[in-house]
């Protein structure tokens, strides 16, 4: 599918003449081909949402609890439509009434490495992985380090759902809470009140 056709969800939500989120017209992919992004995002509800670069979009889940380092915690993650990879990079407050109203942080971001390998050692690539319903993916951010996976699950809803998990390696932390010790921007150092602030200032 060419990339225009993946984010026409994306585009037709959204009047690009209102909000500052970018519409992804002219964007190459990262250098690695494989980024990964959690955004904080105060909307109607708050959630945070986590995208993987695949096939020259941004893949997205919306996360309810948000990510966590601790093996025993299974979150929801619920797809939503592709995102432009600049996205990767939007931090700031969409305005009320648009869609996604609130304020978004870039609470973490890095490069992921794909774990998913066939019995003979092959790899599996990322968009058979996400065709299958289970991705296994090596996180190298500012705040989560290490293994985990997207497994996508049977239950009834309008858009698939998925759980993200923490697998168990050197790095897990359990009992921790990830999003209270580090609350703050990995792009800016901000709060989410800071950037609703610094939004309201232009």
């Amino acid at each position: 599918m060419a990339k225009a056709e993946k984010l026409k969800t994306y585009r037709k939500k959204r009047d690009f003449t209102k909000t500052a989120e970018p519409a992804g017209h002219k964007v190459k992919p990262s250098t690695t081909g494989r980024q990964f992004v959690i955004q904080e995002h105060a909307a109607s509800r708050l959630h945070w949402d986590f995208r993987l670069e695949i096939e020259g979009v941004l893949v997205s889940w919306a996360v309810p609890k948000g990510p966590s380092m601790d093996p025993k915690e299974k979150r929801l993650a619920v797809q939503t439509e592709d995102h432009p990879l600049d996205y990767a990079s939007f931090e700031g407050t969409i305005p009320l009434g648009e869609y996604g109203g609130g304020t978004v942080m870039v609470w973490d971001r890095g490069k992921y490495y794909n774990l998913k390998v066939e019995a003979d050692g092959s790899e599996v690539s990322m968009a058979q992985s996400l065709k299958n319903g289970r991705i296994e993916i090596w996180l190298e951010g500012k705040k989560l380090r290490g293994s985990f996976a997207l497994i996508k699950t049977r239950l009834a809803g309008k858009q698939p759902q998925w759980l993200l998990i923490k697998t168990k390696d050197a790095l897990a932390k359990p009992g921790s809470d990830i999003l209270e010790e580090k609350p703050k921007s990995a792009m800016t150092g901000r709060s989410m009140e800071e950037i609703t602030l610094d939004s309201m200032k232009t």
